[in-house]
């Protein structure tokens, strides 16, 4: 039975990178590896294309909220932006192309959603379970990101509303939204760019507001042909394009990680900004908060706040409570009469699923071992977890700026994490340090205690069970990247595949700079200990 077993395991597939995603962080990992020389992948797909977070958003109104020459791969630039902030079906079209470019289509298996990911300590080895069948890998990249699984909250007696309800993400389209009565249920990102696209259609809409945001003008603007054209003749105008809007960016990033006390004339725009569109002082109350500025990310909107003023528009400054038959119940007990309820509610982000699924050298699943709060050493490694690396992962996040731009640091964290495997040579795994982890979060944690996402005053969805950041980095992009530019081998152990018994009795220990009594799998001698490590 045991020799069956081993036979199957041998005829499994085997990759040495297997990427799981294919948004930007999974697309971006797979040309990096082929940049690096490294064929050898494959990029696991739970849905039918490319796209990730901006296949599933298709919600009217869906765009970026970072401008489109920021918002690309540096190595991908793309000259021919329609507008200055693209919609959902242009960065799609973006990614489409970047598969194409670079010759990704051979690598990438649709429907082979991930179902569990088991570390073997003997053979190194990472054994991924899918819906298309199970491989092994080398080394596993989980590039599944943050905005990938819709998050409803639990409302009583929304199973029997006889109506129709859907998540933001997951959009149904063949139903007819026109002269209905519609509950937006959340004003965050989503429902912000929602309410202007559906409201001239509804007959009514009834907005469930638990917390306001603040809301900034969104310039935005097409992007003409002459400016296309001249992108397209000399590239460095588009360079010289996205490096000033980095470096506008990067340029705020103080106000919000070391100096939210100057974010009060921010404050000051956007309420002047309300106040332009809001006449009503009691819809106005409504919709200004209480917390600062830069707290809950700032969204923009040039046409969230006219809509809201409408007629056919009511806000409702409280959550969602409960559902009676066809109306919905809010906290501070309106009650309203609706066809469709629409949730706006965000993701599982500080509770990754796939977590539930990856199973560690010691059984524990990643979920488990992240019980007290999501932690990684640069962002990238868990402890326990060898030779996995996740792409936007804990603290990795921006609250101002590109997330493309993170995402390429960590991918350069990638390239260099595969070079010290090759250095090293033979079957070998890097797991992260526990003391390296800790030391690194504690860092991260402690810079956060003044940024304006800790003391805004505001509960966030950058914020765990726990009430700790675990999600935004709390510096500049600049920073990152150097930090993330290369591996600290001090802070990993090295792991060798065991020797057979016999080959082990025939060779001495010290033969392969090995202490007698050293555990297989063991880091070599001469290893810092773990409370030699510097972060």
């Amino acid at each position: 039975m045991a020799q069956d077993t081993q036979q199957a395991q041998d005829r499994r597939e085997h990759v040495r990178v297997a990427v799981i995603g294919s948004g930007f962080g999974g697309l971006g990992a797979a040309v990096r590896l082929r940049r690096e020389g490294i064929t050898d992948f494959v990029v696991l797909e739970r849905a039918g294309s490319v796209g990730g977070t901006w296949r599933d958003n298709s919600y009217p109104g869906c765009a970026c909220d970072v401008p489109s020459h920021l918002y690309s791969f540096s190595f991908a630039p793309h000259p021919d932006w329609p507008r200055t902030f693209s919609g959902q079906e242009h960065i799609r079209a973006y990614l489409e192309h970047v598969a194409d470019v670079f010759g990704l289509r051979p690598h990438l298996r649709f429907g082979a959603e991930v179902t569990k990911m088991t570390w073997d300590g003997e053979g190194l080895r990472w054994i991924v379970e899918t819906g298309a069948g199970t491989l092994t890998a080398d080394v596993v990249v989980s590039a599944t990101g943050p905005l990938s699984d819709p998050k409803v909250p639990d409302i009583p007696g929304l199973g029997s509303f006889p109506g129709k309800v859907f998540h933001s993400a997951r959009w149904d389209h063949d139903y007819d939204l026109r002269g209905t009565r519609v509950a937006m249920v959340g004003t965050g990102a989503s429902a912000i760019q929602i309410v202007p696209a559906i409201q001239p259609q509804v007959e009514r809409l009834t907005i469930l507001q638990r917390t306001p945001p603040w809301v900034m003008p969104r310039v935005d603007r097409a992007i003409s042909g002459a400016e296309r054209g001249l992108h397209r003749r000399l590239p460095v105008t588009a360079q010289l394009r996205r490096g000033l809007l980095w470096g506008i960016r990067e340029m705020q990033v103080q106000a919000f990680t070391k100096h939210p006390d100057q974010l009060g004339f921010v404050e000051k725009l956007a309420k002047r900004n309300m106040a332009r569109a809001i006449k009503d002082p009691a819809l106005r109350a409504k919709l200004t908060p209480d917390y600062r500025i830069g707290c809950k990310r700032i969204l923009l909107s040039s046409t969230y706040y006219p809509a809201l003023a409408r007629p056919n528009v009511d806000v409702v400054a409280s959550g969602l409570s409960e559902v009676r038959g066809s109306t919905v119940v809010a906290a501070d007990g309106t009650e309203t009469e609706v066809d469709a309820i629409v949730f706006g509610t965000g993701f599982h982000v500080t509770d990754l699923p796939i977590a539930e699924r990856v199973v560690g050298a010691d059984g524990r699943t990643l979920a488990e071992a992240w019980q007290g709060g999501m932690e990684a050493l640069r962002g990238a490694t868990a402890a326990g977890f060898p030779n996995l690396l996740t792409v936007i992962g804990p603290n990795t996040g921006l609250g101002n700026s590109s997330m493309i731009l993170m995402i390429e640091s960590q991918l350069n964290y990638l390239a260099d994490y595969l070079r010290q495997l090759d250095l090293l040579g033979g079957r070998v795994a890097l797991d992260a340090r526990p003391s390296a982890v800790g030391r690194w979060n504690r860092r991260v944690q402690e810079r956060m205690k003044r940024t304006v996402w800790n003391t805004g005053g505001c509960t966030s969805w950058y914020l765990d069970a726990g009430g700790r950041n675990t999600t935004v980095w709390p510096g500049t992009t600049a920073e990152f990247r150097r930090e993330t530019r290369r591996v600290e081998m001090s802070e990993y152990a090295v792991l060798r595949a065991p020797r057979p018994p016999a080959q082990a009795e025939a060779a001495p220990a010290a033969a392969h700079g090995t202490a007698p009594g050293t555990a297989p799998g063991a880091a070599p001698a001469g290893a810092p200990a773990d409370d030699e490590v510097s972060a």
